[in-house]
């Protein structure tokens, strides 16, 4: 009967054996990960931190684009030296627009033109920008309207450090199939892909950038017809 019963439990029950780690082999094993990772951040800090950059590469071009969405002066002053050393004559500078989406915001206008006059630049443009979402991409479509029609065939791109290969991968879906050469110059602060772990804002930073990329690369870009 005994056997008869185990036969007829076997179709509705089973037994499963399992084996779980203790809480010493995962708390070793927790220390071990915080242990590699302190002994090999001298590789991935920066490896994580260049992910995030624009290879630089600058050849002389048409016109210089100071990408000027938080006015950053180092771009200004960037833009500037890229000029004397004869790269570029000209310098063009998206300005947020006012209620007149043909005028720029005359506040966001002064400050550019203040930043420019400082940095001793020459030959400075501005093109108003209708900041609709995604912003980064419409901008790219509103400069590449204005390179078209002023028949301007390249552009050197400068672009704060860590947003700079998101502004490169745009620019280069956008552009390219218009016949529009883009270069990218790359600017950084005080913070660096090799020391961006130092500070809160720079992990803020990176972090942002990482995933705006990953967004615009895996997603906007796609969904747009850029790529």
């Amino acid at each position: 009967m005994m056997g008869q019963g185990s036969m007829w439990q076997r179709h509705f029950l089973y037994r499963k054996e399992s084996i779980k780690t203790t809480w010493k082999f995962r708390l070793a094993m927790l220390i071990l990960v915080i242990l590699i990772g302190s002994l090999t951040r001298g590789l991935w800090i920066p490896s994580i931190g260049w992910s995030v950059v624009c290879p630089e590469d600058v050849g002389p071009s048409d016109v210089i684009l100071v990408e000027n969405f938080n006015s950053n002066y180092l771009l200004f002053e960037r833009a500037s030296a890229l000029q004397k050393a004869g790269l570029s004559a000209r310098v063009l500078i998206p300005i947020r627009a006012s209620r007149d989406p043909e005028v720029a915001n005359t506040v966001f206008k002064g400050v550019a033109e203040l930043m420019a006059r400082l940095a001793r630049m020459q030959n400075l443009g501005i093109i108003p920008i209708r900041q609709n979402e995604p912003i980064s991409l419409n901008t790219a479509y509103q400069v590449r309207d204005f390179l078209i029609t002023e028949h301007l065939s390249s552009v050197i791109a400068v672009t704060p450090g860590f947003r700079s290969r998101r502004s490169s991968l745009i620019y280069h879906a956008v552009l390219k199939p218009a016949g529009i050469q883009v270069y990218c110059v790359p600017v950084f602060g005080h913070q660096t892909p090799e020391n961006w772990t130092e500070t809160w804002h720079g992990i803020q930073e990176v972090t942002e950038q990482f995933l705006k990329l990953q967004f615009y690369r895996f997603y906007v870009l796609p969904l747009s017809g850029s790529v």
